[in-house]
C-alpha cells in the first residue's frame, strides 16, 4: 500500500537528548525553504520525550494541578487537546512562572476537534488553544480525527460534513507550520488509507501518529511500519484499558493492573505493574502519555523509565496481545474508522504487506 510514499517521507534528522529523556528523532520537514525563523527558533532542536502527562478526562483545576505535580517530577511533555475542555486549567500552570520551566524547555501537543476541520476555521482553532494554554507556539498539532464535522451544531449533535476531505484540513495545517504556530503537524487515529493519503499528498508531511495501542492492543506491524518510516508513534491508552472511559467494555478483560501475567512480570523487575507496562511501549519505541490526576501516580509512572526487557521477555510480552480496541466512536458517528486495523471497525487484520 505504501510503496509509492516512500518518497515523500521525510529522512531521519539529529538525535537530541533531552535531560534523562529517550528521544525520538525530529524528522527533517518536506519543505524548509517555507518556514521562516521565529523567535525562539534556535531552541528547535528540542526532541520529544518518551514520556509525556495525558491529560484526557483531567477536570478543571485536577489539570491545573496535575501539570504542576508533572513539571516538579520532572516531566517536559504534556499531551493536550482542545476537546480535552481543560486547556484554560492547563494554561494556570503553564503561565506560572514558579511551577512552569521556560517555554522551549517543554513540549506541548494538542490536537484539532472535528468541527474546526473546515481550512478557514483551522489557524482560528490554533489560536483558541494557544491562547487558552498561554504560550506562544505548540511542539506539535495533531489532526485528531479523521472525520470532519459540521461547525455550529447543537450539542450532542453530529453531522458529518461530506465537503472537506482530510487533505483540504491538512494543507491548511501546514500553513500553521510556516506562519510558526507550531513546530511540527501530525495526525490521530488515522488508517493506513489515511494515512498513505496524506503522505502522497504533503509538502510538510507527518511527525508524528497518534493511537490507541497497548499490550492488549499491539498493532506491532503498524508500529514498525511507522518506525522504519521514521513517523513517531505516541500511545494512548498505554495502560489498556485502565482509563475509567473503558469501563464495561471487553468485560472478559480484567483490568491490566490486575493481570497475573503483568502482576508476575513486574515483579521479577522490581516494579510497580503500570511502571512494566510503560516501559515495554517505552522499549518498542513508543511515547507514551499516561493519564493521571494523582501525584503519586505520576511520579511513579515517571519511573518506569529505569525498567527493561531482555528480548526473551518482549517475545513473551507479545503473546499477551488480545486485538482489544477500547475507543472506538464509529457507530456513534456513523463513519469507518480504523480500517485494516486490529479491532477496527470492519475487522480486517492488516499484514505487512498492507503497510507498504
Amino acid at each position: 500500500m505504501y510503496r509509492d510514499t516512500l518518497a515523500t517521507i521525510p529522512r531521519l534528522g539529529v538525535v537530541v537528548l533531552l535531560l534523562s529523556f529517550l528521544p525520538i528523532p525530529i524528522p527533517v520537514l518536506a519543505d524548509q525553504t517555507l518556514l521562516r525563523p521565529s523567535p525562539e527558533s534556535k531552541h528547535h532542536h528540542l526532541s520529544i520525550p518518551s514520556i509525556g502527562l495525558g491529560l484526557w478526562n483531567s477536570k478543571d483545576d485536577n489539570a491545573t494541578e496535575a501539570v504542576t505535580y508533572a513539571f516538579d517530577a520532572g516531566y517536559r511533555h504534556l499531551d493536550s487537546a482542545a476537546a480535552y475542555g481543560n486547556e484554560a486549567f492547563v494554561g494556570r500552570t503553564l503561565s506560572s512562572k514558579k511551577h512552569s520551566p521556560p517555554r522551549h524547555k517543554y513540549w506541548v501537543t494538542s490536537k484539532l476537534w472535528n468541527d474546526a476541520h473546515k481550512p478557514k476555521l483551522v489557524a482560528g482553532a490554533l489560536n483558541k488553544t494557544l491562547s487558552d494554554l498561554g504560550i506562544p507556539y505548540l511542539d506539535l498539532y495533531l489532526m485528531h480525527w479523521p472525520v470532519a464535522f459540521l461547525p455550529n451544531q447543537s450539542p450532542g449533535r453530529t453531522v458529518i460534513d461530506q465537503d472537506t476531505s482530510i487533505l483540504d484540513t491538512w494543507r491548511a495545517m501546514e500553513d500553521l507550520v510556516r506562519s510558526n504556530g507550531t513546530r511540527h503537524i501530525g495526525v490521530s487515529n488515522f488508517s493506513p488509507r489515511q494515512l498513505d493519503q496524506i503522505l502522497k499528498n504533503c509538502d510538510i508531511c507527518p511527525y508524528a501518529h497518534e493511537f490507541e495501542t497497548h499490550p492488549y492492543l499491539q498493532q506491532q506491524d503498524f508500529v514498525d511500519w511507522h518506525a522504519d518510516n521514521n513517523i513517531t508513534v505516541i500511545a494512548y491508552s498505554p495502560l489498556a484499558n485502565m482509563n475509567p472511559t473503558y469501563e464495561g467494555k471487553y468485560p472478559k478483560l480484567g483490568p491490566i493492573l490486575e493481570d497475573g501475567f503483568w502482576e508476575d512480570l513486574a515483579g521479577k523487575k522490581n516494579c510497580t505493574v503500570a511502571q512494566a507496562v510503560l516501559a515495554w511501549g517505552i522499549q518498542r519505541g513508543t511515547v507514551v502519555i499516561p493519564k493521571s490526576v494523582h501525584e503519586e501516580r505520576i511520579i511513579e509512572n515517571l519511573a518506569s523509565l529505569n525498567v527493561t526487557f531482555s528480548k526473551e521477555e518482549m517475545r513473551d510480552i507479545q503473546m499477551q496481545d488480545k486485538r482489544s480496541r477500547f475507543n472506538n466512536p464509529s457507530k456513534s458517528w456513523g463513519v469507518e474508522l480504523f480500517e485494516g486495523l486490529d479491532d477496527g471497525s470492519n475487522r480486517f487484520l492488516a499484514t505487512k504487506s498492507d503497510l507498504r
